[in-house]
């Protein structure tokens, strides 16, 4: 039998654990999903049956299109709707499965990537991300589909700002500052074409360089920051923004219209930690952590920024 069919039939049958087993069996989110950087349990939260309708509902479409197709595509959407679920250890299996039939796809090693943050396994990220951006065609901008689109219903980023800005993610929340310093910046000459991603990329570089006593330059990045900007996802990264650059109040950070508030206070709660942070007020930066850290989304990157920096400062 040759390697290549031999290949093909392993493939097939690795699916067949994914997808062939829920036909016979419902399938069960699983509750423990890992352990926090400071040691505690990593759980999916309950969800009413409203919530979980939409959800299952674009599981199951996802499951039926890849049974019909199992592309490249076709299995990023079926792992995606798994992370929409919170699954991301069921996640990380089909993209892992994915790239034993597509070892070329960046779009596959992105995704997982990413979920490999969620889990805390940085190491894992980085090299993933990593291959992603050897793989990635560049000096170009893919689109990338939302999985929970915008009130425009337009989207934003793209696939090569994806794979930079989650692997400066990663070496950030690792405490690798000038390599994150390294990647946001080419992020921001080479792949943000809109205002959203400009704050998203703005907001972590800033960041980067300040916790390298890089004063000057992290200026420089605030310098790119007004308040008329065009703003359809990001106002957060915004608000951050305009705060560092003292023309928000802190406490405004934390006045959202947003109906996640625990998503909220993740994201504006880390903010305001690093502005006490940044300030030399670490025992006001702690508390604001702690805040954080006893909301809900731990899946939010303020929420694991906020892990890796009280594991710093204990």
């Amino acid at each position: 039998m040759k390697p290549k069919i031999i290949q093909g039939l392993i493939f097939s049958a690795l699916f067949c654990l994914i997808s062939c087993g829920q036909k016979d069996t419902e399938y069960q989110l699983k509750q423990f999903q890992g352990m926090s950087l400071l040691g505690d349990s990593l759980k999916i939260l309950s969800r009413s049956e409203q919530q979980l309708a939409p959800l299952t509902t674009n599981l199951e479409e996802a499951q039926a299109n890849f049974e019909v197709e199992p592309s490249e595509m076709n299995t990023i959407w079926l792992g995606r709707r798994y992370a929409y679920l919170s699954d991301y250890q069921k996640a990380i299996e089909v993209f892992s499965v994915g790239l034993e039939k597509y070892p070329e796809s960046y779009k596959l090693y992105r995704h997982r990537g990413h979920r490999y943050i969620s889990l805390r396994q940085f190491d894992k990220a980085i090299i993933d991300f990593q291959k992603a951006y050897e793989l990635m065609p560049k000096n170009q901008m893919d689109i990338e589909p939302d999985g929970a689109p915008n009130k425009l219903n337009i989207p934003l980023s793209n696939t090569q700002f994806n794979i930079l800005y989650h692997y400066g993610l990663a070496h950030y929340l690792k405490g690798e500052f000038g390599k994150a310093e390294e990647i946001y910046t080419e992020l921001l000459r080479g792949y943000c074409d809109n205002q959203d991603l400009i704050v998203a990329t703005a907001d972590w570089l800033y960041m980067s360089l300040k916790r390298q006593g890089k004063d000057e330059l992290a200026a420089e990045v605030l310098d790119l920051i007004y308040p008329e900007m065009e703003i359809i996802e990001n106002d957060s990264y915004l608000k951050r923004l305009m705060m560092y650059k003292g023309e928000l109040p802190v406490e405004e950070l934390f006045k959202t219209d947003n109906d996640d508030v625990a998503l909220s206070l993740a994201t504006q709660g880390y903010g305001v930690a690093n502005w006490y942070l940044y300030n030399g007020d670490t025992v006001r930066a702690k508390e604001i952590f702690d805040q954080v850290l006893g909301g809900t989304s731990w899946a939010a990157f303020g929420y694991i920024a906020a892990e890796a920096d009280m594991k710093r400062l204990q």
